[in-house]
């Protein structure tokens, strides 16, 4: 069994040897027995309390590395048709405690009747769709989110001040 001992973040620099797909609550234990991709079992022995994300790279204790791939999984996708609506989304589905992916004008959540129930209650458009699920890590995670997340939006939302 391989056995995966660090996470090394992302890393575009690296060659990896396989790919290990996993869904969200796999990536938020630090021990698991898993299968590459590539049908290898591996072991994931792992600093605890850190969210592994999709573009981490994993190193075994023979030195492989091991390119961390989110699978698609049950989500809820909430659109908001502005960004009142969505600042407003945020905060009440936001203040229930559950992990949320948030893009811009758009939240995904795992299913929930009752979330589901709030968001269009808030006005949001809902629907259940298979995706990779990468909620946010909240103000004292593990570290600053995604690149594709830290990009500008398109149109950014209006200035507060004023």
């Amino acid at each position: 069994m391989l056995k995966l001992v660090e996470n090394l973040g992302h890393r575009h620099d690296l060659a990896l040897a396989d790919t290990l797909t996993l869904d969200f609550a796999e990536r938020t234990r630090g021990r698991l027995r898993a299968v590459t991709d590539n049908g290898q079992d591996a072991g994931l022995f792992l600093e605890r309390g850190r969210v592994l994300q999709h573009g981490d790279v994993l190193r075994g204790e023979d030195g492989t590395l091991v390119g961390v791939r989110s699978r698609a999984e049950a989500v809820v996708v909430a659109r908001a048709a502005d960004w009142p609506g969505f600042a407003r989304a945020c905060y009440h589905l936001g203040n229930r405690h559950v992990p949320l992916q948030i893009n811009d004008l758009v939240l995904r959540f795992k299913p929930d009747h009752v979330l589901e129930d709030l968001a269009r209650r808030l006005g949001l458009a809902t629907s259940a769709e298979e995706a990779p699920f990468e909620p946010d890590s909240g103000a004292y995670g593990n570290g600053p989110p995604h690149e594709s997340r830290r990009a500008r939006p398109a149109h950014p939302p209006p200035s507060l001040s004023g």
